[in-house]
Formats: C-alpha cells, sequence, structure tokens
C-alpha cells in the first residue's frame, strides 16, 4: 500500500531558470526502505523536504504530494509533525535543547502529552537507543554520532510512519557511519517503517535497501532494485562511481552476471573468476620533501582549565608539497589538530611550526597572507555577502569545475555539496601555500571527490602542501601521500595508504577488506581491479603456451 503518492511535480527555487525537481512521479510503499541518489545539486535534499511541509523550500511548485492519500498541503500540523519523521544532515542543526533528556522530550512537550506520557516514551526510547549512559549530559558535550544518534531517537519518540533522511552520515567517521545505517535498518525492520534516505555514501546503503532512485538534474533516471539497477547500469552512468567498490568493481571488470553487492559478494566474485597467481601491484616508494611545512612538537591542549586533554603529546610533521589525511572516530582531536595548525586554538604546551617557524613568530596577520588558509568543517562560516559572485569577486582560482551557474544564488540557499565548492573556491582564492582542509568531500557526489582530488594534486604540482581531515577513507586512499589515524588526542601510526589500509582492519576501505588476504596491499577499486585484469592476462597467456 502507498504511503507517499507524487505525480508530476516539478519545483522552482527562486530567480532560478531551471528546476530542482522536474517532472517527478514515485510511490513509496508502507514499510519500504529506499535510497534517493544521485549527483550533487540533482534535486534529492528539494524531493526530500518538499515531502515535510514545515521545512519544504520556498519556491514555485505543480503537481502533487499524496501523504496517506491526503494531499500533503490539507494534513494537519500534528499529523506532519509526528507521522513525517525528519534527520537532518548536520547533527548540530537540529538539536535544540542543552540537555540529551530534553532533547528527547522537546518534541512530545510541543504536541502537548502528558508528563506520564512523556516519561514512559522517552525511557523506552532511550533504553532502545543505548542512551542511557549520556541520559543526562549536556547535548554539546556529545559526539557527532551521538549527536545523529539523539536526533534520530527524538524523531522516533514522535512515533513516526515514515523516517526521511538527508545525508545523516555525511559528518561522521565511518564506523559511526556504519552503525547508524544498522540502526536505521534495524528500525524499518523491526516497527514496519518506511525509510526515505539520501545519502552519497552508498557502501553500507545498497545493500539493505529494498529500493534505489537515481535522480539527475531533477529528473528520475532509474527506479528499481538495487539488484536490478547495479547490473544494467551502463558505463556513461554518472552514478557509477558512487556505487558500492563491488558494484564498481564489477563494472570496471566489464563483467556479466550477477552483480556484487557487499563486501562478501565482492570477495566472492574475486575469488571466483580471477587467480592470485600475481598478488599485488609493483611498488613505488615514497620519498617526501626533506623540509617540513608543518610540524607539531609535544603539543597539549584542553578546551577549558578542568577538562581533559583534547590533544595529548602530538607529534607529527608533514612535508612540502605533501597531500596528508588525518583519520579517526569522531573527537579523536582531528579538527582541534587543524585548529591548532591554523593559530585558532593555542596550546598550553609544546609548540608549532609552520615552514620552519614558530606560530608565534609571524606577526601582523602575516601567517594567512599567501602562507595558510583553512577551510572549515561548517563552510558557512567563510560566507559574508548575499551572492555566489560577490563571495569570489575578481580573484575567482582556476577550477577543474564550473560554479558560475551558481553565481547569482545567495550562498545559504545552495545545497551542501554547492556550499562546499563555493567555500573552496573562495578560499584558493588567498593563493594559500599550505591548505588546510576539515571535511572537504562533505556533501559532495562521487565526481566532485575526483574534481576535488584532482584539485588538490594540481596544488601539489604547484607547491602547496595539502593537510586533510577526513572521514572518508576511499577519498584517502586515492589522493593521499600519507596518512595518519588519531585516537584520544594522538597520532597513533602514520603512513602511506598502500600499508596504512592495508593494515587497519575497521578503519580501511572496502577494497582492502575485499581483497586481503587474497591480493597485497591493493586499497583502492582501481588497484584491485588491475591485479584481477593481470591474473587474468596471465591465465589466458598460460592457456596459450600449453
Amino acid at each position: 500500500m502507498e504511503l507517499f503518492k507524487i505525480e508530476n511535480l516539478t519545483f522552482k527555487y527562486p530567480l532560478c531558470t531551471s528546476p530542482a525537481v522536474n517532472d517527478v512521479s514515485l510511490s513509496i510503499d508502507k514499510g519500504e526502505f529506499a535510497v534517493v541518489c544521485g549527483a550533487t545539486g540533482s534535486g534529492k535534499s528539494t524531493l526530500l523536504r518538499l515531502l515535510k511541509k514545515e521545512i519544504a523550500p520556498i519556491g514555485d511548485s505543480s503537481g502533487s504530494i499524496l501523504y496517506n492519500g491526503i494531499p500533503l498541503p490539507e494534513l494537519d500540523d500534528t499529523s506532519s509533525a509526528c507521522d513525517i519523521g525528519f534527520v537532518m544532515q548536520d547533527p548540530q542543526q537540529q538539536i535544540v535543547t542543552d540537555k540529551v533528556w530534553h532533547e528527547l522530550a522537546f518534541g512530545l512537550e510541543n504536541i502537548g502529552l502528558s508528563q506520564n506520557e512523556i516519561a514512559i516514551r522517552v525511557a523506552e526510547t532511550a533504553s532502545y537507543f543505548g542512551i542511557e549512559n549520556w541520559y543526562d549530559k549536556n547535548t554539546d558535550e556529545l559526539s557527532g554520532g551521538q549527536k545523529q544518534l539523539l536526533n534520530l531517537a527524538s524523531v522516533m519518540t514522535m512515533n513516526p510512519t515514515v523516517l526521511i533522511l538527508d545525508e545523516p552520515t555525511s559528518q561522521l567517521d565511518p564506523i559511526a557511519a556504519s552503525d547508524f545505517i544498522n540502526t536505521v535498518k534495524k528500525l524499518n525492520l523491526d516497527f514496519s517503517l518506511t525509510v526515505i534516505i539520501v545519502e552519497h555514501r552508498l557502501e553500507e546503503i545498497i545493500p539493505v535497501c529494498d529500493r534505489m532512485i537515481v535522480l539527475q538534474d531533477g529528473r528520475i533516471t532509474h527506479n528499481g532494485s538495487p539488484a536490478e539497477i547495479t547490473r544494467k547500469l551502463l558505463p556513461q552512468d554518472r552514478i557509477i562511481p558512487a556505487m558500492p567498490s563491488s558494484v564498481r568493481l564489477y563494472h570496471l571488470l566489464s563483467a556479466s552476471g550477477k552483480c556484487p553487492l557487499t563486501v562478501r559478494e565482492g570477495r566472492q566474485f574475486i575469488t571466483e573468476n580471477y587467480g592470485n597467481s600475481i598478488n599485488s601491484l609493483k611498488e613505488i616508494p615514497y620519498r617526501p620533501d626533506k623540509s617540513a611545512a608543518l610540524e607539531f612538537n609535544d603539543v597539549y591542549f584542553r578546551y577549558e582549565r578542568e577538562s581533559p586533554d583534547s590533544l595529548k603529546e602530538v607529534n607529527l610533521t608533514v612535508y612540502r608539497n605533501e597531500i596528508f589525511c588525518i583519520l579517526g572516530g569522531n573527537g579523536s582531536g582531528k579538527t582541534t589538530t587543524l585548529c591548532a595548525a591554523a593559530g585558532i586554538l593555542k596550546p598550553y604546551c609544546g609548540y608549532i611550526k609552520v615552514f620552519g617557524k614558530k606560530l608565534k613568530e609571524y606577526k601582523n596577520q602575516s601567517l594567512y597572507k599567501e602562507c595558510l588558509a583553512m577551510l572549515p568543517q561548517d563552510v558557512t562560516t567563510v560566507f559574508m555577502k548575499n551572492t555566489v559572485r560577490e563571495e569570489l569577486g575578481d580573484n575567482m582560482p582556476d577550477l577543474p569545475f564550473d560554479i558560475s551557474h551558481l553565481y547569482g544564488k545567495h550562498p545559504y540557499d545552495l545545497s551542501g555539496g554547492e556550499q562546499q565548492l563555493t567555500a573552496l573556491a573562495k578560499v584558493l582564492s588567498a593563493k594559500p601555500k599550505l591548505l588546510l582542509a576539515d571535511e572537504p568531500t562533505k556533501g559532495l557526489d562521487a565526481d566532485k571527490k575526483a574534481m576535488i582530488i584532482n584539485i588538490f594534486r594540481r596544488l601539489k604540482q604547484n607547491g602547496v602542501t595539502v593537510v586533510i581531515v577526513t572521514h572518508d577513507v576511499e577519498f584517502a586512499a586515492s589522493c593521499a601521500d600519507r596518512c595518519a589515524l588519531f585516537f584520544r588526542g594522538q597520532a597513533v601510526s602514520v603512513d602511506t595508504p598502500e600499508i596504512f589500509f592495508s593494515e587497519n582492519r575497521f578503519y580501511t576501505t572496502a577494497a582492502s577488506r575485499m581483497s586481503r588476504g587474497y591480493y597485497k596491499n591493493a586499497v583502492t577499486v582501481e588497484q584491485v581491479a588491475e591485479i584481477c585484469r593481470l591474473n587474468s592476462e596471465a591465465d589466458v597467456n598460460a592457456d596459450n603456451q600449453e
């Protein structure tokens, strides 16, 4: 039975020439787990927000949306607030109270439930989600993963019929993201909860969803089961780079038959179709520049006098012309490290050098004059003008992507991915020699991630050192010269991607998990595909010799 019925839906933002959602017709059945995917700016988030009238964007729309047979604008406010749950991309954006327990109760208080009913629902929900241990905490003390789990739990106290999630894992580390998706799937199975989710990180989502809906330029291009769609994708389909590693490997090797969706199926696909007489690629030794761009020497930092250290005896060297990625769980000290390097936070012990000079030796803002620049995690903090054109001014850097179509828009009206690209363009206009980037791929589709990698590689060729904090292990494996893992405020390991991800068991890529033990040091899909091809060629040559 259909829960949502969308017919000929078209939506256009004010002052925009093309619609964000273009003639979309779609039905979502009760109890279904549907993922909406597509390129940055394809209309995914707009479509989701149109399904909840309280947060629907302002603009010109036509067509219809029915919820349980009722036109969405006619749905009463209480039903809309309770039945249609919505979890946003930014965990912090949705939290409105200072205590965890109050956040769980806030929605129930607003619909006028009795204190007894509120207490029962909150207790039950906190128990189900395992929140008891931090029930009395301040919400600003929580990690990113805990905040997003709290948002989900707060929505679920309202007993929704449908749960809509807009890139809920974009700011979570890989382990927290996996746990979050597993929790959402459990809700879907335990309560027949309808789930509609937008995601760019599809590795965990595709294997558990019932239906894939692919958008391009506001239109639906694919709509069906994951098994059906992944097998029928064509080389020119823009969605392929966003697919799980097993699916990408299948298409890189132009395979036929059933398309693997999971790591286990991907490994089975490799071992059943390709030998391992050649089990690794030729190693190219990495030799960094001898001079340092950024140095941490016994650095300690805490946010408050009585609080525990956020950074503990950090010793780290980033060499000139290096792309260096910092990974680790939420709250492990990654962003704190970047802010300390930028001079935003001051350590109470130890010192930091940038190009051989201690930070305190940079006077009169000279650190930021064609020397160091930082792209923050919340990119909206760099916007100060009314249009993208005004933000960039006359200093538009040479980038391998075109954002001229965004010039007339207000930066706050852009999608998360578009904001990320605009902010990066603005930061690069300062022509830094050391670029610090905090989650630069957040909200970006696979095509734009590839563009970001090209930007960083071009910067490196031009003598720029790039230090990146990221949760995206696939991105780090593809672009980094070296990677570091942070844990409890310390860098516990530093190495090249091939060694770093091959030795890690949890903070590693799906390609590494698929191939390890069968192939050596293959950490990207492209590397696994190349070894498969070499083995296939070796088998053909052996057959010919016989």
